[in-house]
């Protein structure tokens, strides 16, 4: 079988893996962020933020761990995986720092494609940072720009999730799959 693949994108603090933790609760399979763990694991290797002081390094491991996702999620026996981020997320990032990447990361967009893309847009309500999250709301909007933009570039439609409580944003995702 081979599974949707539905990203849950935006900037930081949009609450994307609030909804994969909903969705998660009422069984769904959903595949969490992998940004973290690799910032805690560089921590734990003696680098206290690797994306500021090694961005292309972080981005590569960001890039294997997301391609990894998407080829477990093509193996499973549900009909729909839920992921939190997707692989344009990696370029959007090191576009939003005006950073260059190797070819391989466009051809990993191109080659690897999900079959839909929610988008949730900045919300200062519910923004907050914390020592995985450095950004402020500000350069949240920014980021969120730069995603947009890589998503389109890729050719994705993007659909964007409506503000609203935890169940009804996690509702609109899946009224839009027709899943509810």
């Amino acid at each position: 079988m081979n599974p949707k693949k539905i990203v849950i994108a935006g900037g930081p603090g949009t609450g994307k893996t609030t909804i994969i933790n909903h969705l998660k609760a009422h069984g769904f399979l959903c595949y969490d962020e992998i940004s973290r763990q690799v910032t805690l694991q560089a921590r734990k290797d003696g680098i206290e933020q690797m994306f500021l002081t090694e961005p292309l390094l972080f981005s590569r491991k960001l890039l294997e761990g997301r391609t990894q996702q998407f080829l477990d999620a093509t193996k499973e026996s549900e009909s729909f995986v839920f992921l939190d981020r997707g692989l344009p997320d990696v370029l959007a990032y090191l576009d939003y720092i005006g950073d260059t990447y190797p070819e391989y990361f466009v051809k990993a967009c191109e080659v690897y494609q999900y079959d839909y893309i929610f988008v949730l847009a900045p919300w200062q309500d519910i923004f907050k940072s914390d020592s995985e999250r450095y950004e402020s709301f500000e350069e949240a909007i920014e980021i969120h720009q730069h995603l947009l933009e890589t998503y389109k570039r890729f050719g994705y439609k993007l659909i964007d999730v409506p503000f609203g409580s935890i169940k009804n944003r996690a509702d609109f995702v899946l009224e839009s799959l027709n899943l509810q």
